[in-house]
């Protein structure tokens, strides 16, 4: 209903503005043009993303210090908190950072966000800025236009304090016409009051343009034209730091439990922050006095005292959580509850993931690795065997011999829940983010473990094929043909305990070369099982019709185990070295290998999710 209301709202403001005053226009438009600034400043940003910003985020998360400088450093270079804010939510939705990592970046973004209180009080407006925002703007459309993205994004940044700027003067002027026709200190409150008040102002002014920076550019032209008292304006910049925690709740919305706890220390923060300040409103004023005339600044230049403030409250926000960092992550783990596992839903691929390159890819790789592992859990129990038993056996024939007992579940429900929906999932997310302006290399990357996602699928719908009669023929010793399916049994699950192995081992441990000799293996085994059923039916050690449908069988066997040899290569196996790229071109490709057998399919058709 709120929402509904907002917008109706907004546009009856500023259509009353617009009627009453010229100069209202003005500083409208400025807030317009700043804010648009903000947007091409962060679109300039997240052309960059997949490079350094994010492996700098990969790397500082290992202590709380380096997690809080990264906070202050890219707050600072960036000049917006907010994105700072969601790259962190989509970093630690897609499991690559920490709680703890994630709340100590958000900690430095509300120090580094004083920044831009200096730059405007201490250049914006001492500095006829307009004079450099229209060259800016120039050469940052000839940048725009350029193919290479990098070029772009610095066309988009470039393009973004070009329009910071103007907005600064815009608002700037406007104030200063607006004083002399209407007075807007006649609604200064002083007191307890006051201050209420206008911390709520300043809350619901960022809250409407999701952007404290923008509230504090507002504040700060509006204290240099007179038009607000030097108290309501500390009021209005406690507002804003609570205001801003909007743009970390809507974009933990789309994200994980984690994602949400992120929010909710932002929010916890930013609030204990505003109250410290309005309880020690008076003492906070007087170490900012004392700080401004130790470095210079006069006692009648309140927009720089109100950088000092804004600084000083943020940063003794820091200080005093900094010590209850532990007892916050607790309180946050025990708030938002890790929801129980469900194996049948996706657990990596939320929207919160989808705009940085970086999250993309693990957060895909994450679930790829949770298919499978739903898959190898189908695979063994549609064999009648238990994955702890194989994975710890010393002799897999042995285990598979012994294990006759039926495993009792529904594998076409089991396949629908915790198979069929994911590949949708994975396969819906791949197509997402192919509409987006990701770089070629991520992509391929993508396009790849979905094209692993699918072999999964198709070894499972194998399995389910061979299900029936390796019950059939399996829960009791029956010769010949219980020792054939035994047999496949084995063979699928020396497979599956063979790609464990390459979970376990080290990247540089890996060689493709192995997974090919496996695959060749797979064609040769398959071709001396067909030869010994023909001799088997020749001896009469075996009926036709029986031989017949273990050859049916055994060709859905040998698939399932090219599928997973074929899935794992996608997945495990990098090329990033030079011994690596020479294992890729000596590598056999899936033509190469004979088609021996009927059923035995390519790893790149489509899947049917039938």
């Amino acid at each position: 209903m709120m929402k509904k209301l907002l917008l109706p709202v907004i546009l009856l403001v500023l259509t009353l503005g617009f009627w009453a005053s010229s100069d209202f226009q003005e500083i409208a438009a400025g807030v317009a043009i700043f804010l648009f600034g903000m947007l091409m400043l962060e679109d300039g940003f997240r052309l960059f993303s997949g490079g350094l910003l994010e492996k700098m985020l990969e790397k500082v998360t290992d202590s709380v210090p380096k997690s809080l400088g990264f906070g202050i450093v890219t707050t600072t270079i960036m000049q917006s908190s907010s994105l700072v804010s969601v790259i962190t939510i989509s970093f630690l939705s897609a499991g690559l950072i920490s709680l703890l990592a994630g709340v100590g970046i958000i900690f430095g973004a509300n120090i580094g966000t004083t920044t831009g209180a200096w730059l405007v009080a201490g250049f914006g407006l001492k500095v006829k800025i307009s004079a450099y925002a229209l060259p800016m703007l120039a050469i940052a459309i000839v940048l725009v236009f350029q193919k290479n993205k990098y070029w772009r994004g610095a066309g988009f940044v470039l393009a973004g304090l070009g329009f910071l700027f103007l907005g600064i003067h815009h608002m700037k002027e406007g104030f200063e016409a607006f004083k002399d026709q209407f007075d807007l200190t006649r609604f200064a409150l002083t007191g307890l009051f006051g201050l209420l008040v206008y911390t709520l102002i300043g809350t619901a002014a960022t809250v409407v343009m999701q952007s404290s920076h923008a509230t504090m550019t507002l504040i700060i032209t509006a204290l240099a034209a007179g038009q607000i008292s030097y108290e309501n304006a500390l009021a209005l910049a406690i507002g804003a730091n609570i205001g801003t925690t909007i743009t970390a709740i809507i974009g933990s919305l789309t994200a994980n439990f984690q994602g949400k706890r992120l929010a909710l220390a932002h929010l916890i923060f930013n609030v204990i922050t505003a109250g410290v300040a309005l309880v020690f409103i008076s003492p906070i004023r007087v170490a900012v006095d004392f700080v401004s005339s130790g470095v210079g600044i006069p006692d009648d230049d309140f927009t720089l005292k109100l950088a000092v403030f804004h600084t000083i409250f943020n940063t003794l926000g820091v200080a005093i959580m900094l010590p209850l960092l532990g007892r916050l992550i607790v309180f946050l783990e025990r708030a938002i509850v890790q929801p129980e596992e469900d194996l049948s839903e996706p657990k990596y691929l939320s929207e919160a993931v989808d705009e940085f390159p970086q999250t993309i890819e693990y957060a895909m790789r994450l679930e790829v690795k949770h298919l499978y592992d739903n898959a190898v859990e189908l695979i063994t129990h549609g064999l009648n065997l238990h994955r702890h038993d194989i994975f710890a056996a010393k002799d897999i024939a042995a285990t598979v011999e012994a294990s006759r007992k039926p495993v009792e579940f529904d594998i076409d429900e089991r396949y629908e829940a915790r198979i069929k929906t994911l590949y949708s999932a994975i396969v819906e997310f791949a197509t997402r983010v192919g509409s987006k302006d990701m770089p070629e290399d991520v992509m391929d990357d993508i396009y790849t473990l979905r094209d692993a996602a699918g072999r999964i699928v198709r070894a499972v719908k194998s399995v389910k094929h061979l299900r029936r009669n390796a019950t059939r023929y399996t829960q009791e010793p029956q010769g010949t043909i219980t020792d054939l399916y035994d047999q496949l049994r084995t063979e699928i699950a020396r497979i599956l305990v063979e790609i464990r192995k390459l979970e376990f081992s080290d990247p540089d441990d890996r060689s493709s070369l192995w997974l090919d000799q496996e695959r060749i293996q797979v064609v040769s085994d398959s071709q001396d099982t067909n030869n010994r059923i023909e001799i088997l039916i020749r001896n009469h050690e075996l009926e036709a019709t029986v031989a017949t449908s273990f050859l049916n069988d055994s060709s859905y066997a040998y698939s399932a185990m090219r599928d997973l040899l074929g899935a794992a290569r996608a997945y495990y196996i990098e090329t990033e070295d030079a011994m690596a790229e020479v294992e890729r071109i000596l590598a056999m490709e899936d033509e190469e290998l004979p088609e021996l057998l009927p059923g035995m399919t390519g790893g790149n058709q489509d899947v049917r999710l039938s």
